[in-house]
């Protein structure tokens, strides 16, 4: 099970970093629209229309490695009336819940993206780009998203065959008592 949960947790961080590698170009390219612009009333023409592609890009392909690093705001109230195992157990059936949501996420836009492919929807913009490529980010970061959660799960397993699952209860005591 070790061997399962490094590897979707390194899928999560593959995606993270391409999550902050699009970031990266989203900044150069308004930079550069900013110089061109104030120096030689030139423009890229391509900076609003990438930059919205890269802001799905980060959201979308990153969610997976912010629920890995625990970055992703918790609602902990229900631990506070729970001691032991049943702090893990919340845990799990929240997780289950973010798979569910997360497969009609994946479904939806999936269907959406190859009805784009399908039909050669292009934008509007002076790039023509191809709309099932940026709009395949969506249903690529939710199925990784569904990876982590079952990452997520298959950990609260293991603190639950080793005992570990204190460690979980400190943990959220002390985020809630921040």
């Amino acid at each position: 099970m070790e061997k399962v949960i490094r590897m979707l947790d390194r899928i999560s961080d593959f995606f993270g970093f391409t999550a902050g590698f699009m970031m990266l170009f989203g900044f150069s390219i308004v930079l550069i629209e900013i110089v061109l612009r104030a120096l030689f009333t030139k423009t890229l023409y391509i900076t609003s229309e990438y930059t919205a592609y890269m802001t799905v890009g980060i959201t979308f392909l990153g969610l997976a490695y912010t629920l890995k690093e625990g970055g992703h705001i918790r609602l902990t109230f229900l631990h506070s009336f729970l001691k032991g195992k049943s702090v893990i157990f919340l845990d799990i059936i929240t997780f289950i819940i973010g798979i569910l949501f997360f497969s009609v996420v994946t479904y939806i836009t999936a269907k959406f993206a190859i009805g784009s492919y399908v039909i050669g929807s292009r934008s509007m913009q002076i790039t023509r780009t191809l709309l099932w490529i940026p709009q395949s980010l969506i249903p690529i970061g939710s199925s990784v998203m569904i990876l982590q959660f079952t990452s997520e799960i298959l950990k609260a397993v293991e603190d639950l065959k080793t005992g570990t699952w204190k460690k979980r209860e400190i943990e959220t005591r002390t985020v809630m008592d921040e």
